[in-house]
């Protein structure tokens, strides 16, 4: 019995290597999985700057969400839509309801309600901001009764405060990029957001100060929706494995000039 399983998988084995087109159209299927229509749909947060903006000159998305997006069409063949949009709300809305394929989100348990998640393929830290004239000196002090604290709505930061602050009040504003113009025009305490946009923030307007260090990480993943197929899901898991080891993530920061996000482990 051993000798004849040890010849069978030997002759399994030679078949596959001899047979090129399995493997071609086990690709095929993978995409029909991952882009049912035929056409893959990523949708695009252009509220975290991380991840994707807008061009300036040309308008497109650009950023290593849009690289990553463009690499997992050009490895399966398939064209591709992107769907940009200016919160993570709306992009969770957009892939929960049918009408993307594929979106990079914040790894986040309420989200992944309806969104399978791949690892993380990039790190990103949270921070807070305050006024110069702020007693804060400290992320521990944040959460207070009297204290409103800024977020972006449905955001990373959004989600992790709704269940982390115990006293602090969090006021949302409509999306990330807004969040600090919105504290500015208010009585507020404090803000939230990813780290480089506040420090670029503390850049350009005068009066604002980052607290030191940080009151979270982010890990950022592609997700698709939660009743995709299980092969979709496995394609995608490997897909991300593949871009974080070959550099290619590493690459495409370096070439958008993003400092402060890392490759994930």
């Amino acid at each position: 019995m051993k000798t004849t399983l040890k010849h069978l998988l030997t002759e399994l084995s030679i078949i596959a290597l001899l047979c090129p087109m399995a493997n071609a159209q086990t690709d095929a299927d993978i995409a029909r999985q991952i882009a049912p229509t035929g056409t893959l749909r990523a949708v695009i947060n252009l509220g975290n700057p991380i991840l994707a903006r807008q061009d300036t000159s040309t308008g497109a998305p650009v950023g290593v969400s849009v690289d990553l997006a463009q690499a997992l069409a050009s490895k399966f063949k398939l064209p591709l839509t992107l769907i940009p949009v200016t919160s993570a709300a709306k992009s969770v809305e957009v892939v929960t309801q049918g009408m993307a394929d594929i979106g990079f989100f914040a790894i986040d348990p309420v989200r992944g309600q309806g969104i399978t998640y791949t690892p993380a393929y990039v790190l990103i830290e949270g921070s807070y901001l305050v006024k110069q004239a702020s007693p804060l000196t400290d992320n521990a002090q944040v959460d207070q009764a009297k204290h409103r604290v800024v977020v972006g709505q449905g955001s990373a930061y959004d989600l992790f405060l709704s269940r982390e602050l115990k006293a602090a009040q969090l006021v949302r504003a409509p999306t990330s990029p807004q969040v600090v113009p919105f504290f500015m025009n208010g009585a507020y305490d404090v803000a939230a957001g990813v780290k480089q946009q506040l420090e670029s923030d503390v850049k350009n307007i005068q009066g604002l100060r980052l607290l030191p260090g940080r009151f979270m990480v982010i890990e950022q993943a592609m997700g698709q929706p939660k009743n995709s197929d299980p092969m979709a899901h496995a394609a995608l898991t490997r897909f991300i494995s593949d871009m974080k080891s070959n550099g290619f993530i590493h690459e495409s920061l370096h070439r958008h000039h993003i400092e402060g996000a890392i490759v994930a482990p």
